[in-house]
């Protein structure tokens, strides 16, 4: 697989949770918070609409700018701290349902497009470098 398929994985998911949540965030708020927290309020559609929209962005980058390696392994660092996230507002603080966690499963989808793409990021890398040095 290609660096450049890994990061239109990474985008898709971005453009697909962000586009829900942009597009649907009644329906966001529904299924995937638990009835304590789930309140269908203008100011809650509005944050899950401002989320959505953020997403889109970043998927929608992911698209056209050419990540290195580097990029690579800097945005699987930056997901560590999703996990935690999501463990802690499933199992400790119970605010995200089963289908909430669909947050989690896009999280291993991209942490996983990471490593591969790392790894053919940098086998790209190395085969410009030995053509450059002909």
């Amino acid at each position: 697989m290609t660096a450049r398929m890994c990061q239109y994985i990474i985008a898709l998911v971005f453009l697909g949770l962000g586009g829900w949540a942009l597009i649907f965030p009644s329906n966001v708020i529904e299924i995937g918070l638990t009835p304590d927290y789930s309140e269908d309020t203008f100011i809650m559609r509005f944050v899950m609409a401002c989320f959505g929209a953020q997403a889109v962005m970043f998927g929608i980058m992911a698209l056209i700018v050419t990540w290195s390696s580097r990029a690579f392994a800097v945005f699987a660092a930056v997901l560590i701290p999703f996990f935690v996230f999501n463990y802690y507002f499933h199992y400790e603080l119970p605010v995200l349902t089963s289908l909430g966690m669909l947050d989690f499963a896009g999280n291993v989808i991209m942490f996983i497009a990471c490593i591969v793409g790392w790894r053919a990021a940098r086998t790209e890398e190395q085969q410009k470098g030995s053509i450059v040095g002909l």
